[in-house]
């Protein structure tokens, strides 16, 4: 029965009545969704909603005798009418019978869920299990199939789990007889219908860009951009994203916390915080590079946690950032001693290219560490003079690095040529400056992370501090 309603042959299903969704293009597929907890009834429920013959699959027969009813099986805004007309416009229907189901369908989605062991693992057994009922399916399928992974796993799971098991109960090979893909969702408890019509980016995860029209076709009616990458990179941005959800809400409730405390009204911050769209609410500061300096940001993330403390508050994630600081420090210190070189060129001393601010440079603090370790080391840094260095600047750099101006040339290719290991601590502004000055046998090692074009080519070793 579960094929023929997927064919749209049931006798009791009406004439399809149900109108796309507005910017859909007409093309109607059969559809299975694996697990209808959460996630997988809100995207049964939308994609038979935008035109499509949806079956969802459970284990649980209560819940698929809800769908079947036209009932939804979970509590969200606008699911119960959804679920309810799509059925009645025999678009949405659900069995327990996963055989029949990928038989009858063109995708099958599997949505099943990824709890936490108490050691916090995830737990991925239902996965791996109806990874493989839907290979012992596809096995006896002569039509290709895709298969879209929704579920939320760590990168590596789809590779070393979902794809061998499908392939190991079929006895198909993936990419060949049948194409996986990672798609995760990003839908919100309680507007996951928006959500779901209107994402913040759809994210396709694929081995091969091959056989991917189907899905391409199934997104085409969604208004956000799409970004076809591997599968472990789909895997990890969905992981990204929610830890930056948690990182927010835990800074949001620290200041909240900090503003009660002395007597500063939240919201007022919230409201001035937030409408600086330029820096607090944008993409900067959010790509990977060193760790931060300067004269204001560790002076006053010392002062605020301080204060913390003299309120007697417990604020473990304002407290956490001047360690990670520092440990992000000496994992640039690791890595310079892992090449075991001891000639060291530095590019950029200063905490920001187009300054001579050395007062808290982590560049500073890197060449400190180094000449600790008894490395021999060079500087260049184009707006770096001993000379025209005064004030609050100078005392920080003497107090130091004393002899600092012994280890300043103004010499760009002497300096590069001096190290066997050739440190960038700062932008360049000429991409091919560096380039065309390293030897094949030279290490760099990118603290800034340089745009590509000013990456080394040729011989000479190039490794990110994080990337």
């Amino acid at each position: 029965m579960v094929k023929d309603v997927l064919r749209g042959t049931v006798a009791m299903c009406a004439t399809d009545v149900l109108e796309l969704e507005p910017g859909g293009h007409g093309v109607s597929l059969s559809i299975s969704v694996f697990g209808l907890g959460y996630v997988g009834s809100v995207t049964a429920a939308c994609l038979a909603h935008m035109g499509h013959r949806v079956v969802g699959v459970d284990l649980n027969r209560v819940k698929v005798e809800m769908v079947e009813a036209g009932r939804s099986p979970i509590i969200e805004a606008g699911m119960s009418e959804l679920v309810a007309e799509t059925n009645k416009a025999c678009r949405l229907h659900a069995t327990t019978d996963a055989n029949a189901a990928v038989l009858g369908s063109d995708i099958s989605f599997l949505c099943v869920g990824t709890p936490s062991l108490p050691s916090g693992k995830l737990d991925l057994s239902h996965v791996e299990h109806v990874a493989s009922e839907v290979g012992a399916a596809l096995g006896a399928k002569k039509a290709h199939h895709l298969v879209v992974l929704r579920s939320t796993v760590l990168p590596g799971t789809t590779e070393s789990i979902v794809i061998p098991a499908l392939e190991n109960s079929s006895g198909r090979r993936a990419g060949v007889d049948f194409t996986v893909c990672y798609n995760p969702e990003f839908m919100r408890e309680g507007s996951a219908i928006t959500d779901f019509r209107h994402p913040p980016y759809t994210v396709l995860g694929v081995q091969s860009y091959a056989n991917l029209a189907l899905i391409r076709e199934l997104y085409a009616g969604v208004q956000a951009d799409m970004f076809e990458t591997t599968i472990p990179a789909a895997e990890l941005a969905k992981y990204v994203s929610n830890v930056f959800h948690a990182l927010k809400v835990d800074f949001a409730n620290e200041i909240g916390t900090l503003c009660k405390q002395m007597g500063v009204d939240a919201q007022t911050i919230t409201q001035i915080f937030t409408s600086d769209t330029k820096l607090n609410i944008s993409s900067a500061y959010l790509t990977p590079g060193f760790a931060f300096g300067g004269s204001c940001l560790p002076k006053d993330m010392r002062a605020i946690t301080y204060r913390a403390k003299e309120l007697d508050l417990r604020l473990p994630l304002l407290e956490s950032i001047m360690p990670s600081n520092a440990e992000h420090l000496s994992r640039a210190v690791d890595a310079i001693l892992r090449t075991k070189k001891k000639k060291i060129a530095m590019l950029g001393l200063s905490f920001k290219a187009g300054t001579d601010d050395l007062r808290e440079s982590p560049q500073v603090q890197l060449i400190k560490r180094l000449l600790g370790e008894g490395f021999q080391v060079q500087i260049w840094d184009e707006n770096v003079s001993v000379g025209r260095l005064a004030g609050s600047n100078r005392e920080y750099i003497e107090d130091v690095i004393p002899h600092i101006g012994s280890l300043l040339c103004t010499d760009f290719d002497k300096v590069v040529r001096s190290g066997e290991v050739v440190i960038v601590g700062t932008r360049l502004g000429n991409e091919n400056q560096l380039s065309s000055q390293l030897l094949p046998h030279q290490i760099v090692i990118d603290l800034v992370n340089l745009e590509s074009s000013q990456r080394p080519r040729g011989g000479a070793s190039y490794e990110g501090i994080c990337w």
